[in-house]
């Protein structure tokens, strides 16, 4: 290994450490909105992008919401397609700092201005004026009320393509740790619970698969939800699916 390389891989791991020390810091500031202790490992972040590898091969408007210090971003830059649009959401402000540092400096959007924007605030509220094939979330539904996990998600649905696939993620007992914390915990275990529920409901709609990551800390479920295709009245079963294909 040449010394340029070296130097190469030893930027990207100081990058890593930093991102990850990072969020540890936001996360003991804030960890209702940070919603985790450690970026998504490189396992949760290969399950979370599946949606984005399954269609490629055409051009994908793709959402990242609550990148964080963008442990994913980096896996979804790489497989975006040629001539795709990426739109990162994030309502920290030291993260979407870190992450329009991202999209300057990355290597793979060099020469191309405008594939990759960080937007700063809550995706409930953003409007770019596209409709998506994929979202990835990365926000911390255990963390939120139930009325905020339902505005989401019929957001997320607002801004999918018919046809578009989302991918979120869930740790696994994470409500139960928090039941046996305290006594103190147990209200927040409960709204967890709604909030679970919440979800529940999208997922008997909307679900088409469910992974687990065991090789994440801690484990994770990675849900996919898909939007249906929109079919006109009288059309058959075979049509749509071949719009669903285009």
């Amino acid at each position: 290994m040449d010394d340029s390389t070296t130097t190469s891989h030893d930027r990207v791991l100081a990058q890593s450490a930093a991102g990850g020390w990072m969020f540890f810091l936001e996360a003991a500031r804030d960890i209702r909105t940070t919603g985790a202790l450690a970026p998504s490992g490189r396992a949760l972040a290969h399950a979370l992008t599946e949606p984005v590898r399954s269609q490629a091969g055409r051009r994908l408007n793709v959402l990242e919401a609550g990148a964080g210090t963008g442990s994913v971003t980096r896996s979804l830059i790489h497989q975006l397609p040629a001539g795709s649009r990426l739109d990162i959401v994030e309502a920290n402000s030291r993260f979407t700092d870190r992450l329009r540092h991202l999209v300057r400096t990355h290597p793979s959007l060099a020469g191309q201005p405008g594939q990759a924007r960080v937007h700063h605030a809550y995706v409930e509220e953003l409007d770019t004026g596209h409709r998506y094939d994929a979202i990835i979330s990365g926000l911390p539904f255990a963390n939120f009320a139930p009325h905020q996990v339902e505005a989401i998600m019929g957001r997320y649905l607002e801004l999918l393509r018919p046809g578009g696939v989302l991918a979120y993620f869930a740790y696994r007992g994470s409500r139960q740790a928090r039941t046996l914390l305290s006594l103190a915990s147990r209200a927040q275990a409960r709204r967890q619970q709604a909030a679970e529920e919440v979800l529940a409901d999208y997922q008997r709609h909307y679900a088409t698969g469910r992974s687990t990551v065991w090789a994440n800390l801690p484990p994770a479920d990675v849900w996919q939800l898909q939007r249906p295709v929109e079919r006109a009245p009288g059309a058959s079963r075979e049509s749509a699916a071949a719009a669903a294909d285009r």
